[in-house]
């Protein structure tokens, strides 16, 4: 059952002791590992007001930093929003490093600091509806676009329950990668299904009744995508999450998390089921409606969608490269 709002469990407020002593385990792997869990340990001691001055440093350095990927926002900027002048695209990429920046360095809150600090770094809402429609219908799928502030929402999303499931994309460092096992399972169970395993291991979990959180929104190729519009050029997109709430009758709950680059705050708002999804469409007509679904919800605020990914790279037959 999950925690009423505000309140702590007892594994929140020591963590687990699986994550305790996997992060002994990794601290000793090697003096690299050593530095970057102190690194981030030291800043979720941080004040807010030290973590935001240090995330806008940052952001000013990301040119410098990694410019391959400021090039990739540039791209995707130009391609997604062709009706703004290039001085607006440039405050959009201003925002977006802005914002892109500090989730790296609130991400040390979310992996280190105590529940305390991060209830009150972000705050949920409409959470409350998901016990019920797992009773009803035996599993949810909560539907996470990639917002900037999409470890913000899982991480607050686990303190609230139940347990669940979800799909993640495997780091190159093997160490990195446990860290990053460790801390998404620090407040509750979570069970991890690598891209690299494909969908069936995830409807394994809906099978046993949990919820899964969902991304829908990545380009991973041809296989198991259709294209269809997004910001209105065609994009790979997978039709996995039609599939999945069509077979199983699931309810699909949007989740849109947005920071507010004033005082540092976290917004996760779980949102009711999308009516009637996917109905009778075809797969690709529902997917071609999610994605409608996905850019309203950017619209709101497009700085803090995740443009450094290469969304339009997997281009139709006799389409030219785009990046």
């Amino acid at each position: 059952m999950s925690p009423t709002p505000g309140s702590t469990t007892q594994h929140e407020s020591i963590s687990s002791p699986t994550w305790a002593q996997g992060i002994e385990q990794l601290r000793r792997r090697s003096f690299k590992m050593r530095a970057f869990i102190g690194l981030f340990e030291g800043l979720a001691r941080l004040s807010p007001p030290n973590r935001l001055r240090i995330g806008a440093l940052l952001a000013r350095l990301s040119p410098w930093l990694i410019p391959r990927r400021v090039k990739i926002v540039v791209r995707n900027l130009e391609l997604s929003f062709p009706e703004l002048t290039p001085a607006a695209r440039d405050i959009l990429l201003r925002e977006h490093l802005r914002a892109l920046t500090q989730s790296f360095i609130d991400r040390s809150v979310f992996w280190f600091g105590s529940p305390e600090a991060i209830r009150a770094m972000v705050s949920v809402s409409g959470h409350e509806q998901v016990a019920g429609l797992v009773a009803q219908h035996g599993s949810v799928m909560l539907l996470a676009p990639h917002f900037v502030g999409l470890d913000a929402a899982a991480t607050r999303l686990t303190m609230e329950g139940p347990e669940g499931a979800t799909m993640y994309s495997p780091q190159n460092n093997p160490d990195i990668d446990a860290l990053v096992r460790l801390s998404r399972a620090r407040f509750n169970t979570v069970h991890l299904v690598s891209r690299r395993e494909g969908i069936r291991p995830l409807i394994r979990y809906i099978d046993q009744h949990m919820p899964i959180y969902y991304l829908p929104d990545m380009d991973f190729g041809r296989k198991g995508a259709v294209f269809v519009p997004f910001f209105g050029r065609m994009a790979a997109t997978q039709t996995a999450t039609a599939q999945i709430a069509r077979k199983w009758q699931l309810p699909v709950l949007p989740v849109t998390c947005y920071w507010d680059p004033a005082c540092g705050h976290y917004q996760v708002r779980v949102h009711p089921p999308l009516a009637d999804f996917p109905a009778d469409d075809s797969l690709e007509e529902a997917t071609a409606r999610l994605n409608r679904h996905i850019e309203s919800w950017v619209r709101e605020c497009p700085s803090q969608y995740y443009w450094v990914h290469r969304r339009f790279k997997t281009r139709p037959p006799g389409e030219h490269k785009l990046y």
